[in-house]
């Protein structure tokens, strides 16, 4: 009976789906092989032509420069430096009639005689311009002096050297042409010729304007090499051979449709073959145990997180409304609330991948630590823990292990990770609110994190005036920036270490409460970060110090930016329009970052340096030495300066320190940047390092931080070791 109901199966189920997939198989391996053969003659035909288009294209700009450089009138007009005339028939008539973005006449010198940009507002720089053409334009002039014709005949009138190059950060093709006669009858010396400059961009409307007429999809110019196994793309090569950038597009898959097109009919034949020979009654009872299946799939996903396997927020909620509304009077709950400390640096530093391995472990630690209990994880590095029984009674005792236990470092791959964690406890007798428990339990996780972090604190009446407080002071930051009052600029000077002299101010935010007085900058910027409000005084602290430097002579400021403040698009835009509205060079302006804000230096933030720098705005790393992997993130980012932390200058007296310091100090010079020491207070100090090598020294010892009009009267004759007055509560 039982070999029956086993070939009963093997014919009835096993042999028609091995079968029909073998069969249906075997089809779809055919077609998609001849589908992937077709795509591949098909996309290698595109890249032939997008190729033989970009030839053409760097032809044709030179042959549309002919139309204009071979002719008597230009080589007079050019001579006579007549721009009216060279603007309407070299500049924007090439422009209006071939389209090029840019046109230069140069004479014999090559020393621009004219310029000419279609886009006003973001026309390139002289300095950018010079560097892509002045290597084409040398070459043309010697082979000019020296009588070379090579390559001209019937169809090209004069030589010409054409090449990719990048203006500034733009890609663009760049022909030089000589200017000269049309009929011999203007004679000029050899190498005396005038020359005149074409640039097309690649990345603007050209990709647009090929795709369009040759019917590329999505053309695009791209500086990297696409990773998209979707996209085509062909590398574009200058005339040393290497690589320039490459043009992308979406290629056209004849095969693939085909086989989109076939691939219904593949399915109906199988389930054709399938169906005709399956028991309906098997197949409901397979869909039955997937259904099954899935159901508690998707219910332990609703109540569960995904990275952890922990309890979430909805199932902790739950459970703690279920337990608090069935106690008895005497029954005794306690929640804790968790959160990871320094968790957002690591995230920073090392990667999200490193950031999530860590919540992962350090889960996993919780559980190990607190078998019994239910434990959630309700946000990024948060986490809740529902006690009762003799595990609530012990409380306390269970938070200290929880603190001491995520001390232990963790391993993650080749990081040696060391974070700790911020515990709030709040208990409860017999029935309760929930909401308001655990309402107690994250008031008292404030209090932990105001308590230095890496503690725990219990719930106490007190809490909640201390809470109010905070509360207050949050509504009042965010009128003063809202109102742009109370939030002051203080000047801290900055000397040179080998003369003495003043060299530059950091500006500095202040908070004058109009109750509380100055409120110090450790207490309201880390609440500034929290609400969101950094941003709006990085901006007032940015335009009073550009005020300030127009009032005074050659001196240089320096202004602090947060993270946020850099990662934003339009940062680097605003930076330079606020310069330009109070007259001043970007290189006047130095802005210092924090070591954690340098992580990503192909984000957002690396895009907004390199903008920044390349208009002359320097960049310095702020408390370096204080964050992770310092040494080696100054190999990554762009900056100008490193500034050494105070922690490292009060502990100078101490060999182990004083050697950290000695080797900031070799490295920055090794890589030909300017120290700056923070926090000198002793003349100890500042003799220490001026014999170490440091650029510049600020600090209490040489002055303090000085309002606005007091740093303008007192920049002209400060010096090293002048008496500083105090002058408001700093």
């Amino acid at each position: 009976m039982i070999m029956q109901l086993q070939s009963q199966w093997f014919l009835r189920w096993v042999l028609p789906a091995c079968a029909s997939f073998v069969l249906c198989g075997l089809l779809f391996i055919s077609l998609s092989w001849a589908a992937a053969r077709s795509d591949e003659v098909a996309v290698l035909r595109q890249r032939d032509l997008v190729t033989l288009t970009v030839a053409k294209l760097k032809a044709g700009i030179a042959h549309d420069q002919e139309s204009a450089t071979v002719w008597d009138d230009a080589v007079r007009n050019a001579r006579a430096a007549n721009i009216e005339w060279i603007d309407a028939n070299l500049g924007s008539w090439m422009h209006s009639y071939f389209g090029h973005d840019t046109a230069l006449v140069l004479t014999s010198d090559l020393v621009p005689l004219y310029q000419f940009s279609a886009d006003v507002d973001f026309a390139p720089t002289t300095g950018d311009l010079r560097g892509a053409y002045l290597p084409l334009a040398e070459t043309l002039r010697t082979r000019l002096t020296a009588g070379d014709t090579e390559g001209t005949g019937d169809k090209i009138l004069s030589i010409g050297e054409t090449d990719l190059s990048y203006v500034g950060f733009r890609p663009a093709i760049v022909s030089v042409k000589p200017i000269v006669s049309d009929t011999g009858d203007v004679e000029q010396a050899a190498g005396s010729e005038m020359l005149h400059v074409a640039v097309r961009f690649l990345d603007g409307d050209l990709p647009t304007v090929i795709g369009k007429e040759y019917e590329f999809s999505e053309l695009q110019f791209s500086a990297k090499r696409p990773r998209d196994r979707n996209l085509a793309f062909v590398p574009l090569k200058g005339r040393d051979g290497e690589i320039f950038g490459y043009f992308e597009w979406k290629p056209f898959r004849p095969g693939h449709h085909v086989l989109e097109a076939t691939t219904p009919a593949l399915i109906l034949a199988f389930v054709a073959l399938f169906a005709g020979s399956s028991l309906a009654g098997g197949a409901i009872w397979r869909r039955t145990e997937r259904l099954a299946a899935s159901r508690a799939e998707l219910s332990h996903q609703a109540s569960h997180d995904a990275l952890t396997g922990l309890a979430n927020r909805a199932r902790f909620n739950e459970e703690l409304n279920r337990q608090l509304r069935e106690a008895s009077d005497d029954e005794r709950h306690t929640v804790l609330f968790v959160d990871l400390d320094r968790f957002k640096a690591v995230n920073d530093t090392f990667g999200h991948p490193v950031g999530d391995k860590l919540i992962s472990l350090a889960a996993a630690r919780m559980r190990d630590l607190i078998p019994e209990a239910l434990i959630a994880r309700i946000g990024g590095d948060e986490f809740t823990i529902l006690l009762q029984g003799d595990d609530a009674l012990v409380a306390e005792e269970l938070a200290d292990t929880l603190v001491h236990g995520l001390k232990a470092p963790f391993e993650i791959e080749t990081a040696h990770v060391v974070i700790g964690a911020s515990v709030g406890v709040a208990f409860t007798r017999g029935p309760c609110d929930p909401a308001e428990l655990t309402r107690k339990a994250d008031i008292a996780l404030y209090h932990a994190k105001a308590a230095g972090r890496n503690t725990y604190a219990i719930f106490g009446d007190h809490m909640d005036e201390l809470l109010r407080k905070r509360r207050a002071l949050e509504n009042d930051l965010r009128s003063a920036v809202e109102t742009c009052s109370q939030i002051e600029t203080f000047y801290q000077p900055v000397f040179s270490a080998s003369n003495g002299k003043l060299c530059s101010l950091e500006a500095l935010a202040r908070w004058n409460h109009p109750t509380l007085g100055y409120i110090s900058p450790d207490q309201f910027i880390p609440l500034a970060e929290e609400m969101g409000l950094i941003r709006e005084i990085g901006s007032l602290v940015l335009e009073d110090a550009c005020r300030t430097l127009a009032e005074l002579p050659e001196i240089t400021v320096a202004v602090n930016a947060s993270a946020r403040e850099l990662e934003a698009p339009g940062y680097a835009l605003r930076v330079l329009a606020t310069l330009a509205r109070s007259n001043l060079r970007p290189d006047r302006l130095e802005i210092e970052m924090t070591e954690s804000a340098t992580t990503d230096n192909d984000s957002e933030l690396g895009r907004t340096i390199s903008t920044l720098r390349a208009a002359g705005v320097r960049f310095a790393i702020d408390d370096f030495g204080t964050g992770y992997s310092s040494f080696s993130r100054v190999q990554r980012v762009e900056i100008d300066r490193i500034k050494i932390d105070k922690s490292f200058v009060d502990e100078m007296h101490r060999s182990d320190s004083r050697a950290l310091v000695v080797a900031m100090i070799d490295m920055a010079r090794a890589k030909g940047l300017k120290i700056t020491a923070e926090g000198v207070e002793t003349a100890e100090q500042r003799e220490a390092l001026e014999r170490l090598g440091c650029d510049d020294l600020q600090g209490f010892l040489l002055s303090r931080p000085l309002p606005r009009e007091a740093a303008i009267a007192y920049v002209s004759g400060a010096t090293l070791g002048s008496v500083k007055p105090t002058l408001r509560p700093t």
